[in-house]
C-alpha cells in the first residue's frame, strides 16, 4: 500500500511539473484577437483546419506569449509535434 501512495504521489509531482508546460488560455484568446483564424477570420473558437502553434515549444524555454505563437495547418503541426516531442524528451 505504502508503494502504491509513494507511486501515486511521484506522479502527481511529475504532472504538477509538466503543467508547468501547458499553455496558458488567456494568452491563447489574446492571440486569436490580434491574429483572427486565417480562413473565416473569427477570433474566438476553433480556426478550420488550423492550430495555434507555440513557435519555440514550451518544453524547450519557449514562451507562452503571443509573440511565440502563429497559426498553423492542422497536418503541419502533427509533423511539428512529433519532432518536439523527441527534441522534449531528450531535455529530460
Amino acid at each position: 500500500m505504502l508503494r502504491l501512495l509513494a507511486a501515486l504521489l511521484i506522479g502527481m509531482l511529475a504532472c504538477t511539473a509538466q503543467a508547468s508546460t501547458q499553455r496558458n488560455g488567456s494568452v491563447v484568446a489574446a492571440f486569436k484577437r490580434a491574429n483572427p483564424c486565417p480562413v473565416d477570420g473569427t477570433m474566438r473558437g476553433p480556426c478550420p483546419g488550423h492550430v495555434v502553434d507555440h513557435i519555440q515549444p514550451l518544453c524547450a524555454g519557449g514562451a507562452d506569449a503571443t509573440a511565440n505563437m502563429q497559426w498553423q495547418a492542422t497536418a503541419d503541426a502533427k509533423i511539428k509535434d512529433r519532432a518536439e516531442r523527441a527534441q522534449c524528451k531528450k531535455r529530460r
